[in-house]
């Protein structure tokens, strides 16, 4: 594999997106190697449709665009940043706080953590905010062949 690669795309504010923005980005990443039937696929769909909703729904309207990227450097550390152009910051809620919604950056934080990644929320030259997630990435394995089949 290349020692970078990098895909973005930019999607409406709108809860449509969110399908959109998960199927766009596990999509690339099957092509980069990481079959979409696995759990860190899935995991990464579930940071991914976290930080597109909060894009969308915690934006209030003045983010008519969000962007999501991608990037894998040296099969080593996979980075998603979603962009949008609102100005106020994610709020960590605490944990007693007993309401329906508000919980994204709350399973994002875990999931990160359980990977043994990192979260970032940096301001954007435009005056947005771009929330950063960095991954270890694990080259995925070849896959077994069938038990009593012989290997290639």
């Amino acid at each position: 594999m290349a020692g970078h690669l990098e895909a973005s795309v930019t999607l409406p504010s709108d809860p449509a997106s969110v399908s959109a923005a998960r199927s766009y980005v596990v999509g690339t990443l099957a092509e980069w190697g990481l079959p979409s039937d696995t759990e860190a696929a899935e995991t990464v769909r579930l940071i991914v449709s976290e930080l597109a909703t909060n894009a969308v729904q915690h934006t209030f309207g003045q983010s008519p665009t969000f962007t999501v990227a991608i990037a894998l450097d040296r099969d080593e550390h996979l980075h998603i940043g979603v962009t949008d152009s609102h100005p106020r910051f994610p709020k960590r809620l605490p944990a007693a706080v007993q309401q329906d919604n508000g919980r994204g950056m709350v399973i994002i934080r875990w999931l990160t953590a359980e990977c043994g990644g990192r979260l970032r929320v940096r301001p954007t030259r435009e005056g947005g905010k771009t929330v950063c997630i960095e991954l270890p990435w694990a080259a995925p394995a070849a896959p077994l062949p069938p038990v009593g089949r012989p290997g290639p």
